[in-house]
């Protein structure tokens, strides 16, 4: 189950053209803000629409501008955690986690999010709201919800920026173990030079709209756009 794409967009004077494929691994999209990151996971999930290009998940395709396939967001099996979370205040842990499905049986929904909640490890929280629970806590109930229905394909955009660096370092552990657990392909946005090469098996590198350079970690380290950042963050790589 991979993920494969060509895109093409202009928005406001910004020309958006990638094309890149993944496996079932975890991609990161790294590069500076307004580098087109976020534009592209909005692509693949359906909430924006191409100029022109494709889009294919697994053996189905999401979007096609020759052929004007175009599947909507809520057919596309794919979960997405943005970066402010999106969580609904007035619901519960359990509330927000449930919210991620659609048609089970009351009792195949209770079964399906008390799953969850063992795997995130949320128990006693099932009753509170966001706002009585910690960023981590959170981050947990964000990514509960966008597996639920197990998806094909997960998409994170930058959901880790507002976390203290303890936290953020559970969080890698969380997520790496659920790229091992769903067996799925993971899409990561950060400009997080530590965070790219910590979580990505690809690091996919974006600057300008375009994609510069593609690779493993170990086969990415000395592009300019690397270079740069590793300055920035006191050489530590």
């Amino acid at each position: 189950m991979g993920l494969s794409l060509n895109l093409f967009k202009k928005v406001d004077g910004f020309t958006l053209e990638v094309e890149w494929a993944i496996e079932e691994e975890m991609a990161v999209l790294f590069g500076f803000s307004g580098a087109g990151k976020s534009m592209t996971l909005q692509m693949i999930a359906g909430l924006m629409t191409p100029e022109r290009g494709r889009i294919i998940l697994g053996d189905e395709v999401l979007f096609d501008g020759h052929t004007g396939i175009n599947l909507s967001p809520q057919d596309r099996s794919i979960g997405y955690v943005f970066q402010d979370l999106a969580l609904f205040p007035h619901m519960t842990v359990w509330g927000n986690i449930a919210y991620g499905l659609r048609g089970p049986s009351k009792k195949d929904a209770a079964v399906k999010v008390a799953e969850m909640i063992e795997i995130f490890h949320l128990e006693g929280l099932e009753k509170k709201r966001p706002a009585a629970i910690s960023g981590g806590q959170q981050q947990r109930v964000a990514l509960a919800r966008a597996l639920i229905r197990q998806p094909k394909l997960l998409l994170l955009d930058e959901p880790f920026s507002a976390l203290d660096n303890p936290l953020r370092l559970e969080m890698h552990q969380y997520l790496s173990g659920i790229a091992r657990k769903y067996r799925l392909p993971v899409v990561l946005v950060t400009h997080d030079l530590h965070e790219a090469y910590r979580l990505g098996d690809q690091i996919i590198i974006y600057a300008d709209g375009r994609v510069v350079q593609a690779g493993p970690p170990s086969q990415v380290r000395n592009n300019d756009l690397i270079l740069k950042a590793k300055t920035f963050y006191n050489g530590i790589l």
